[in-house]
C-alpha cells in the first residue's frame, strides 16, 4: 500500500480508501466484518461512511434484505473494527436528510415527505447526529467528519464554529468536506483560518478519467489551500472496472437507486481504457485508479468494490508503475467539458 499525507496535518492515509455505502447489502452484513478486516489487511487505513448509508431505500435490490431489514454501515463499521480501531481513519458525513421533520437534514438524496432543502448543516443538526454517529460507530472519536453537501440555509460561519467546538471537545479529530465546489471550498478554508478555527483538510468530490469538470477550479484552489482531495467514484460507477462490468444490473448510478444505465461517452471511455489495457497488459481498473493517483492533490481513491474478491484485485493499483508516455495517453480519455463543475 501507498500512504500520502492529508492536507497540513501530518497524517498518512492510504491511497486506496474503502467506501462503504452499501455495507450491510453488498457484501452482506454477515460478510461485512471479514470485508473490513480484508481491507486493514490489504493495508487501508481509511474506511468513508456517511450517517445515511447502509439501510437507504433507494439502494434496495430484489433478492436481498429490504432497507427495514438491514443494519445501518455505520454501525457495521463500528462492529467490524473492534480492535483495529486505533489502526485506522473512521470518517463519515452529516447533512443529508435522516427523517422527515422539520431539523432533518438537508441536501442529498431526500427521503419520501422530505420538502426542507437546508438546514443540515446547523447547529442544531451537526450536534445530534455526531453523538449518534458515534454511538452507531461504538467510537468516542470521528476521525474526520464532513459536512457531506453544502447547506445554503446556514451561514457557513456557523458551521465551522460548531465543527471547532466538537474539534476541541475531542468528538472529531479533522473537519472535512465533500460535494463542495471551488468558491465554496475556498470560503470555507478561509472562514476558518480567518477565525482560527478547525479548517478542512480536505474535501471529497467525484473525479476520475470521465468526469474531469474539477479541474477547472477545485484541483487549482485545492493546491493552493494545502487541502487534499478524495475522490468517490474513481472507476466512474464502474465504468472503468472492464467492459464486463457495464452489462452489470447494478452498475453505475442504479447502484445508488437511480434508473440510469452508462451514458455513451462512459461506454466509449471504456473501449477506449480497455485496448490500453490490453495494449499494456494490466487491468482496466488499475490503469485508471493509478492515473488518478497520480493527480495533484489526490491523497486517496474512494474505492465501492461488493466483495473480499474485488476489494483484492481493486487494491493492486497501488503497484502499478505508469511511464509518462502512458499517463498522457490515458490524459486524451477524457477532458473538462460542459459539466456544471
Amino acid at each position: 500500500m501507498e500512504y500520502a499525507l492529508l492536507g497540513r496535518t501530518g497524517v498518512r492515509v492510504s491511497r486506496i480508501a474503502l467506501g462503504t455505502a452499501l455495507l450491510g447489502l453488498a457484501p452482506g452484513e454477515a460478510e461485512s466484518g471479514r470485508f473490513v478486516h480484508a481491507a486493514v489487511d490489504l493495508g487501508v487505513n481509511v474506511f468513508d461512511c456517511a450517517n445515511t448509508y447502509g439501510n437507504r431505500p433507494a439502494f434496495d435490490r430484489p433478492g436481498l434484505p429490504a432497507a427495514a431489514e438491514r443494519r445501518h454501515a455505520e454501525e457495521l463499521l463500528g462492529k467490524a473494527l473492534r480492535g483495529r480501531r486505533d489502526d485506522v481513519l473512521v470518517c463519515t458525513k452529516v447533512g443529508e436528510p435522516v427523517g422527515d421533520g422539520p431539523n432533518d437534514g438537508g441536501l442529498g438524496l431526500a427521503v419520501p415527505g422530505q420538502v426542507n432543502r437546508g438546514g443540515g448543516l446547523s447547529r442544531f443538526h451537526i450536534l445530534r447526529e455526531v453523538d449518534r454517529s458515534l454511538r452507531r460507530l461504538q467510537t468516542d472519536h470521528i476521525d474526520v467528519y464532513h459536512l457531506h453537501h453544502p447547506d445554503p440555509d446556514t451561514p457557513v460561519e456557523e458551521t465551522l464554529g460548531t465543527m471547532d467546538d466538537l474539534v476541541r471537545q475531542g468528538k472529531i479529530r479533522y473537519v472535512g468536506l465533500s460535494d463542495h465546489l471551488g468558491w465554496e471550498m475556498t470560503k470555507a478554508v478561509l472562514t476558518a483560518d480567518a477565525r482560527s478555527a478547525a479548517r478542512p483538510v480536505l474535501n471529497q468530490i467525484e473525479y476520475n478519467l470521465i468526469r474531469r469538470a474539477a479541474e477547472r477550479e477545485i484541483v487549482p484552489a485545492a493546491e493552493e489551500l494545502g487541502v487534499s482531495l478524495t475522490c468517490f467514484s474513481p472507476l466512474a460507477g464502474g465504468a472503468l472496472a472492464g467492459l464486463d462490468v457495464l452489462e452489470r444490473p447494478f452498475g453505475g448510478l442504479r447502484r445508488w437507486g437511480v434508473p440510469v444505465t452508462f451514458s455513451q461517452e462512459q461506454r466509449d471511455a471504456a473501449g477506449l481504457l480497455d485496448t490500453f489495457a490490453k495494449d499494456w497488459g494490466q487491468a482496466p481498473a488499475h490503469l485508471a485508479l493509478r492515473w488518478l493517483l497520480d493527480r495533484r492533490p489526490v491523497a486517496a481513491a474512494i474505492i465501492g468494490p461488493e466483495s473480499v474478491e474485488e476489494l483484492a484485485a481493486v487494491v493492486g493499483a497501488v503497484d502499478v508503475a505508469l511511464e509518462p508516455e502512458q499517463l498522457a495517453a490515458l490524459d486524451k480519455i477524457g477532458r473538462p467539458g460542459s459539466q456544471p463543475w
